[in-house]
C-alpha cells in the first residue's frame, strides 16, 4: 500500500479516539470541552452538541479507515497504524483535558 493509506489510518484513529469523551459526555447529558464553544477547546459545549461533534468525529474516522486502501483487522500494519493514532490522541487529550478540567 502506499504511504498515504497508513497516514489516513493514523488519522482515522486520532478521529476515532476523539469520539470518546464527546459521545460519552453528551449522551451521559454532561457539558464538555469541544471546538464549537467559546472559546474554543477551553468551553464548554451543551450535551447535544457533544454528540453531534462526537458522531462527526466517528463518521471521519470511518470514512478515513474504510474509505481509504484496503483496512484489515489483525495484527497489520494497518490496524497497528489506526491504534497508535488512537494511543496517542487518548494520551494527549487526558494530558489536555486533564489540564482544562483542573481549573
Amino acid at each position: 500500500m502506499e504511504w498515504y493509506v497508513y497516514l489516513a489510518y493514523f488519522i482515522g484513529g486520532v478521529f476515532l479516539a476523539n469520539c470518546v469523551p464527546h459521545l460519552v459526555h453528551g449522551i451521559s447529558g454532561k457539558r464538555f470541552q469541544s471546538p464549537l464553544a467559546s472559546p474554543p477547546g477551553v468551553g464548554e459545549s451543551s450535551p447535544l452538541v457533544n454528540v453531534a461533534w462526537g458522531l462527526v468525529n466517528l463518521v471521519i474516522g470511518y470514512v478515513l479507515i474504510y474509505g481509504v486502501g484496503n483496512f484489515r483487522f489483525g495484527l497489520t500494519l494497518s490496524a497497528v497504524m489506526v491504534g497508535l493514532g488512537a494511543i496517542v490522541t487518548a494520551l494527549a487529550l487526558a494530558l489536555y483535558f486533564g489540564r482544562v478540567r483542573s481549573r
